[in-house]
């Protein structure tokens, strides 16, 4: 899958290839449409506080898009759910 990594605090994103997760129990796989960033994200690409996020690092946690993939457990979502992804 593609997405956009902090590779470096205060550097421009790289847009990259990255592996596609495996949904865990209770997790569902989401083929995102679109996805907000919020003030949040940026603060933390640009490693403003004392402690800093992990790198690289993939922001967004604002998402739209359609459940590709159940994890084990999963009963409330169904394959091709449109899902939002809240901030918590």
């Amino acid at each position: 899958m593609k997405a956009a990594v902090v590779t470096a605090f205060g550097q421009p994103l790289q847009v990259m290839e990255l592996p596609v997760p495996e949904p865990a129990a209770g997790q569902v796989l989401v083929r995102m449409e679109a996805c907000g960033l919020c003030h949040t994200d940026i603060h933390a690409a640009h490693g403003d506080w004392p402690v800093k996020p992990t790198l690289p690092r993939t922001p967004g946690h604002e998402g739209i898009g359609i459940v590709e993939k159940l994890g084990p457990g999963v009963t409330d979502h169904g394959l091709g759910d449109r899902v939002s992804i809240a901030w918590l």
